[in-house]
Formats: C-alpha cells, structure tokens, sequence
C-alpha cells in the first residue's frame, strides 16, 4: 500500500489510537479526516494540527453517518482509505448494573453497528479510488473474554469476524482490507489498569509497516 498522498477518514479520531494514526499519516503527508464526539476536543486537536479535516457526529446516529458520508462524496469524493476506530468500553456487572441495557446497547452500536454500516456506505467511494483499504481495529484474541466487559469483547469478536469476511468478498476489487489487533494499549478505554500497557504510537509504528507492506494483521 501506498503510504503517502491518501485522503484517509478516521472514525474515532480524537482519542487514542485513531488519533495516533491520524497524526502519524499526517506526517507521511496524507490529508486526513477525524471524527469525534466531542467538539470541544475536536477543535483542540485542529489547534495543534491545523491540517487536520475535523467533524464532529455521533456514529450511533444513523443520521450522523449517513452526513459523513454525505460530507466524503461532496467535499473528498477521493477518499481512499477508511479507518473505522471508534470504540468505547464500559465495565460492569449485568446482574448488578441497573444501567446495563442502554450501556450494552451503546456498545453494541458504536463498536459494531455504526462500523458496518459507515463501511457499506463507504464502499462505493472507496472502489472508485486507487490504493484504497478498509483498516478496521479488533481485539486480540487472547483477551477476548473479561470478566468486566462481556458486550465489548464480544462485539469486538464480531468486528474481527466481519473483517475476515470482508477480506474475502472484496479479494477481486481494487480494495484491500487490513486489521488493526491491539493487545493491552494505553488509552482512555484502558486508563487505571495495573498491566503492561503499548503506548499506541508504537503500535501504529507496528501497523504502518505492516499496511506498506500489505500485511493484513497488526
């Protein structure tokens, strides 16, 4: 894959490991479009990275994804590179946890739902472009099972699922698709374990040699 002169849209992209992608394909120089939450958070980032395309949006709003895509097929119809990160974790008991419907339910829509759907939408955009990918960020097998975050391990599964098959539909298009699979990564979903934790910019070191390489795991 070609690692430079890309129109990359990264969901996600104001935390963690989207924004380490972000800033580091910024660097390869690629104009690159983030997503976010938080406007407010937004809007600092674009003070640090002036270069950055920031939008702000609520992927678990079909309405939300159906304007981003709106956005991409008006303003960079040569987007070739889609980077599906936006994630969130919560931690709870389902026996104990009054709250858990509506926080399972956020889950299974921002992790899982909101990624397929952005990727279909995307789809026609990204075949019409050369050098163009789906990265789509899982989780490692070997911890896909916490005791505390049963909804967000399994919905994850489902992403790596969904990637595998992906793989296979789009293996005669122009259109690659990779897998970011991190470990234990310090990020806001992570903050206050006692384990080992990457630091994401080494792992986005580990995925951008992977990705110029065409090697579709990282």
């Amino acid at each position: 894959m070609r690692i430079t002169n890309n129109t990359i849209l990264i969901t996600g992209g104001s935390v963690g490991i989207g924004l380490a992608l972000a800033k580091r394909f910024l660097l390869l120089n690629n104009k690159v479009i983030i997503t976010g939450g938080e406007f407010e958070k937004l809007e600092g980032i674009k003070k640090d990275f002036p270069e950055l395309i920031v939008l702000a949006g609520d992927l678990t709003e079909q309405n939300s994804i159906n304007d981003l895509v709106l956005f991409i097929e008006q303003e960079y119809p040569e987007t070739n590179i889609l980077v599906n990160s936006a994630a969130i974790q919560y931690n709870y008991d389902i026996m104990d946890d009054p709250d858990f419907l509506r926080k399972a339910n956020h889950e299974i829509y921002l992790n899982l739902i909101a990624p397929l759907n952005l990727t279909t939408l995307m789809l026609p955009i990204l075949l019409k472009n050369k050098n163009s990918a789906v990265v789509n960020a899982s989780i490692d097998q070997f911890i896909g099972s916490q005791k505390s975050a049963a909804i967000y391990c399994a919905v994850k599964a489902g992403i790596r699922s969904f990637t595998k098959s992906l793989k296979y539909q789009l293996e005669d298009t122009q259109v690659k698709v990779f897998e970011i699979i991190p470990s234990s990564i310090n990020t806001s979903i992570t903050a206050g374990r006692d384990q080992s934790l990457m630091e994401p910019d080494k792992l986005v070191d580990q995925f951008i040699t992977d990705f110029y390489n065409d090697r579709n795991d990282s």
